[in-house]
């Protein structure tokens, strides 16, 4: 049979429907968090902001309880950026990416023949996090780390970032424990894991690219592509001809499904490169969101699914500013999440 082509139209409202951003619905923070992918948190309060547009009655309280509790777990993860996810992804998921990082490490600094020196430095980091957790500072001065040796270390050591750090309340993710003594022991099957990535990355924004899944994940192509083989998927095309896989039963919600305006904060990874072909950040936009200038990305907002302007918090306030001259209806929409978010961050 002749696989299925999908418009743009479709493929955006099947990234919408994913992500949770149809509509908000009434479900368990940790289901929600594998469902959408997890939470990309190199700004803490993203994870909070990303979860209340997407769930009903979420608060605060609920991520941070969840943290505390190690029910959620910070670390870093996918493209060696740091994330949150459910506990029962993070070994497996740690698993699947822990030797692909190194290598991007040793190659973006030129230290491919050092692995060995970063195994002995992580040894250092292991044995004086036996005690317990510590600050990064407090760990580069006992060792006498630079912020290289730091980094590199770090990539060598399965790590996770401790509550209170990496919260709302206290937002720099700095407290680091070993993720064996914050978590228990943790199975080591880098190839489950990178099965359960592709899963989590086709229900979180599929349909998708062979390219798309392994640029989110952050391994080589060949290593996907060996988990596609293990993994079940249906074929579709887009409007270029183009392949995209997706899990059997995938939602494809109908194109003219109305999409509510929906605040993001930084980094939201529905809004990344993986993401183009559903044209959820026009092109015409992307600089305004990524540039030199914020490399830590902005907060947006999206009209009928795509970024229509940026907002900043002021003054105690969630200030909307679209790019372009916005239809009443959508104004008045825009003004009135913008009240809610600014009832939320209070």
């Amino acid at each position: 049979m002749a696989e299925r082509t999908l418009t743009e139209r479709q493929l955006n409202r099947a990234l919408l429907a994913r992500q949770l951003l149809l509509e908000r619905v009434e479900m368990p923070l940790t289901t929600a968090i594998e469902r959408v992918g997890g939470l990309q948190t190199q700004y803490a309060p993203s994870g909070y902001i990303g979860l209340w547009t997407r769930l009903s009655g979420f608060e605060r309280a609920d991520l941070t309880r969840a943290l505390e509790r190690r029910r959620v777990i910070q670390g870093t993860l996918m493209r060696a950026t740091i994330h949150m996810v459910t506990a029962r992804d993070y070994a497996p998921m740690e698993a699947a990416v822990r030797e692909s990082r190194r290598a991007w490490w040793l190659r973006a600094t030129r230290h491919a023949k050092e692995a060995r020196a970063m195994e002995a430095d992580a040894a250092r980091v292991r044995a004086l996090l036996t005690d317990g957790p510590r600050r990064r500072k407090d760990i580069a001065e006992a060792l006498g780390m630079d912020s290289t040796a730091w980094n590199g270390a770090a990539l060598w050591l399965d790590l996770v970032r401790v509550p209170p750090s990496g919260t709302w309340e206290q937002r720099r993710a700095d407290l680091y424990g070993l993720a064996e003594d914050w978590i228990g022991p943790l199975r080591d099957d880098p190839e489950a894991g990178l099965d359960l990535l592709v899963r989590r990355y086709l229900t979180a924004f599929g349909p998708a690219s062979r390219k798309d899944i392994a640029t989110w994940i952050g391994v080589p192509a060949p290593d996907v592509e060996r988990a596609l083989g293990r993994v079940k998927t249906r074929r579709f095309q887009d409007a270029q001809g183009k392949e995209l896989l997706d899990l059997p039963r995938g939602p494809l919600p109908d194109p003219d499904t109305p999409a509510p305006i929906r605040f993001l904060p930084t980094w939201d990874a529905a809004l990344l490169v993986h993401a183009r072909r559903t044209q959820i950040l026009p092109e015409a936009h992307r600089s305004k969101v990524f540039h030199t200038k914020t490399p830590h990305s902005i907060g947006t907002f999206l009209v009928d699914g795509h970024v229509a302007g940026t907002w900043t918090h002021e003054r105690g306030a969630v200030r909307p500013v679209p790019f372009e001259r916005l239809a009443r209806d959508a104004q008045r929409e825009l003004a009135d999440e913008a009240e809610r978010l600014t009832a939320f961050m209070a």
